[in-house]
């Protein structure tokens, strides 16, 4: 029997208006649970500002690693005259200068293969350039890697957009090949897609291959609350389940806002009248 494996998925904390309280008690709770890997899926800034930028960085840098980090779409900076000439210059450069490259990073473990998928772009012919956006090559390389992960790993992507919008959610994602990606991870065996940008938690299956490819999604750290309180997920793997809770921020602490426990991967299987056993149909 493997380890049980511990994540932490943290997003959307929007330094320079991150919701204080709920950051400082953040790393006394993230350090207490000690979890093997620290996910942070973009957004670590308001207005990719610079200070902005030094405090993100000295913020993880007080969470236990390792960690990985991909940026969001507020990552780049775009407030006022001088910003927007950084955008159009060198967008990339703040956010590489303090965690490293911008396209992809990678954390490989006998348990689980990460990978992380940058979502975000400077520029997009469209006028929203908040959604989010992915390139066939992207998830080529995504899944190359985790083709080579070790037998009976579990396989996760990391990006900032939710791929396929969450129903119900307070906003959208409207990604540019999402569909695409999320199908071609679905048949790659993907076990779980984490991502942030919707500032709500949720978890639901893609409606693709075995419907076993999990999207789960963490709320905000900032004070950019959209009807659901501060907060961020906890991720609990074992030989059997993935148990998703997502823990709130209630005043002085951190408490379980929602729990969610899904079956590693499998394709439920019935038996027809002949006695031939054949795929169950999905149900999303």
């Amino acid at each position: 029997m493997n380890r049980p494996l511990k994540l932490v998925q943290v997003s959307d904390i929007h330094f320079g208006g991150e919701h204080v309280a709920a950051v400082e008690a953040a790393v006394e709770r993230i350090a207490e649970e000690a979890p093997d890997l620290l996910v942070v899926a973009g957004d670590l800034t308001k207005d990719g500002k610079t200070a902005e930028f030094d405090a993100a960085r000295a913020w993880l840098d007080r969470l236990p690693g390792p960690r990985l980090v991909t940026p969001g779409n507020h990552d780049i900076p775009f407030a006022g005259p001088r910003e927007l000439l950084a955008r159009l210059l060198a967008p990339w450069r703040r956010y590489e200068q303090r965690f490293g490259g911008r396209e992809s990073q990678d954390w490989d473990d006998p348990r689980a293969t990460v990978v992380t998928l940058n979502s975000a772009r400077a520029f997009q012919l469209r006028m929203n350039w908040s959604k989010g956006a992915v390139s066939r090559r992207q998830v080529r390389q995504a899944c190359a890697h985790l083709k080579a992960a070790a037998p009976d790993a579990l396989k996760i992507v990391v990006c900032h957009h939710p791929l396929i919008e969450m129903i119900g959610g307070p906003m959208t994602a409207k990604v540019h090949g999402g569909t695409a990606a999320a199908l071609a991870f679905a048949q790659a065996g993907v076990d779980l897609v984490l991502t942030g940008h919707i500032h709500a938690p949720f978890v639901h299956p893609y409606p693709f291959s075995d419907g076993c490819t999990q999207a789960v999604g963490s709320g905000t750290l900032s004070v950019r609350e959209r009807g659901v309180p501060p907060g961020f997920n906890l991720i609990e793997v074992d030989d059997v389940d993935i148990r998703i809770t997502a823990l709130a921020w209630e005043r002085t602490r951190f408490t379980t806002f929602r729990t969610w426990s899904v079956p590693r991967r499998c394709v439920p299987q019935t038996s027809n009248e002949n006695g031939a056993t054949e795929v169950a149909p999905l149900v999303v």
